[in-house]
């Protein structure tokens, strides 16, 4: 049907639309992913100023997984009732807030608790992105939008590498962290005021909350989401681990590099997780037109990904910096299964789909890094802040078998068949 005048008058632009609500929004999702990954560079500095240990870093580190991880159940319900810009404005004035604490932080206590609230703020950044793209976007154009939106993630995971390190003589990390959380409150600020409310949103009849909950409990009880889950979990564990941290401690410490080698290290890691989402989704799409369904797109890179850990625990230093491109780019192929899940799924239940796969998957990284920490800090430390590649190699070896277990759940041939004769319209 040909659109009238006036529908052509009131329908918002493109482009005013690209400038007023996913740049705004994937501004948030930049910061949320420097704040991300941004350990992994400044861990020298709290290892040799703080004090801490592997398992303190660990944990540390993995503290932000564990606060997003826990507010992802109310997030997926208060996106649905309240929209994405109230939400997400709110949320990222609580990670200015972790970002001072953690810039005046002197203890691992008062740094896990400010890395955490850090995690609490940010944790509604992609899928306030991703619900304001469903509002505002025709739902042919989703897959473009949420891949762009995605690589916002990536540019924020590419900031915090080279940049930080350039930054590190200039600013100190307590610095970086205060100059982050004057740019969380302006990201705040510019959600709240410069993003529009849908005008057709104030008249849409809400579902009750005790009827989400409910829907919600579909979500939990259907056995394909629970299927699918412990491999999307698992793999976002171990390629989070090692994006956010344990990449540097293993370039420097197994790979014998400094400091600036190791950012160039992260610096291909990122570059591979960038050019990963942005072709991932185009690469799946292409297949699926050919009658290869996403699932497969993911079971692909979850072996291509275990190779490149292989790599990794075997020392493969000569092709350190291809292995940590190869670990950006196919690792990062995992944000696949959202797609996955909303095939398997009905529409109205795709936001708490997500929050909940996001819910298992930040559990997962929050007991991998910690645990990563805890097999590594099981050797004696070699001093100037490096520990033994041996307990580096023990962590990985943990990392592969989880990601063997994992997979073989997703392919085990089952009542429900392989993996691509799951249902869809649970």
């Amino acid at each position: 049907m040909i659109a009238t005048s006036s529908q052509a008058a009131q329908a918002p632009r493109a482009m005013t639309v690209a400038v007023t609500v996913v740049l705004p929004f994937g501004i948030g999702y930049f910061l949320s992913y420097v704040f991300r990954a941004v350990n992994a560079m400044i861990a020298p500095n709290l290892v040799a100023e703080i004090g801490l240990g592997a398992a303190e870093l660990g944990l540390l580190t993995a503290a932000y997984f564990i606060a997003f991880a826990a507010i992802q159940v109310p997030l997926g319900l208060a996106l649905d009732r309240h929209g994405p810009r109230r939400v997400q404005a709110a949320l990222l004035l609580a990670a200015a807030l972790g970002a001072v604490l953690f810039a005046v932080g002197d203890s691992f206590a008062g740094l896990t608790a400010a890395r955490a609230l850090i995690g609490l703020g940010v944790a509604g950044s992609l899928m306030a992105c991703f619900k304001a793209n469903a509002v505002w976007w025709p739902r042919e154009r989703l897959p473009l939008l949420n891949g762009v939106t995605t690589a916002f993630g990536g540019l924020g995971a590419l900031s915090a590498t080279i940049p930080v390190e350039l930054l590190m003589p200039v600013l100190g990390w307590r610095g970086i962290f205060w100059a982050l959380a004057a740019l969380t409150v302006a990201a705040s600020a510019l959600i709240y005021f410069a993003v529009p409310e849908r005008p057709d949103e104030g008249g849409r009849p809400r579902s009750s909350l005790r009827r989400q909950i409910a829907e919600l409990g579909q979500v939990y009880g259907s056995a394909l989401f629970w299927r699918l889950a412990p491999v999307a979990a698992v793999n976002t564990a171990a390629f989070m681990a090692y994006q956010t941290l344990w990449a540097a401690p293993w370039l420097r410490d197994v790979a014998g590099m400094d400091d600036a080698q190791v950012a160039r290290g992260l610096f291909l890691f990122n570059c591979g997780f960038l050019a990963g989402v942005l072709l991932s989704g185009a690469l799946a799409d292409a297949l699926q037109r050919v009658g290869i369904r996403p699932i497969w797109t993911v079971c692909v890179a979850i072996v291509l990904t275990l190779a490149v850990e292989v790599g990794f625990a075997a020392e493969a230093v000569a092709g350190a910096m291809p292995l940590c491109f190869a670990f950006g780019f196919f690792g990062s192929s995992v944000i696949l299964i959202y797609a996955v899940h909303g095939q398997y799924f009905r529409l109205e239940l795709a936001g708490r789909v997500s929050t909940a796969q996001n819910m298992v998957s930040f559990v997962v990284a929050f007991f991998g890094q910690w645990a990563i920490g805890e097999i590594v800090a099981r050797w004696e430390p070699l001093g100037a802040g490096r520990f033994d590649p041996a307990g580096h190699q023990a962590g990985l070896l943990m990392v592969i078998a989880a990601t063997v277990v994992s997979f073989l759940w997703l392919v085990w041939p089952r009542r429900t068949g392989s993996p691509a004769r799951l249902p869809h319209g649970t």
